[in-house]
């Protein structure tokens, strides 16, 4: 991942709205969820949510797919990862093997 990208996703999460929806899609899992049912979840008005998830999508972070009338989303778990490996790439001197496991740090 490119600074520029790593820049652009952490702009587009740096906003209440855009990263509860974020967070919400990588609960969701791989079914995702409709924008409907995100902006009802989060008590946002449909068009601002519409607003938010397009930021999201222009990062890189959401995917979407058309349902008929609706759009459902998901998180981009590709991405994330590459966001996580990009923020990690110089740890412990540029040896991350040498380096807790994410999961340790919880």
């Amino acid at each position: 991942m490119e600074q520029t990208d790593a820049i652009a996703a952490f702009s587009a999460l740096a906003q209440p709205s855009r990263l509860d929806a974020f967070r919400l899609l990588v609960k969701a899992g791989p079914e995702g969820m409709a924008a409907g049912e995100i902006a009802e979840a989060l008590g946002a008005r449909q068009n601002t949510m519409s607003a938010n998830l397009s930021v999201l999508h222009a990062a890189g972070l959401v995917e979407s797919r058309r349902e008929g009338r609706s759009i459902r989303y998901f998180a981009a778990m590709g991405r994330v990862g590459a966001l996580v490996d990009f923020l990690i790439e110089d740890c412990c001197g540029g040896r991350p093997d040498l380096c807790r496991s994410l999961g340790d740090c919880a």
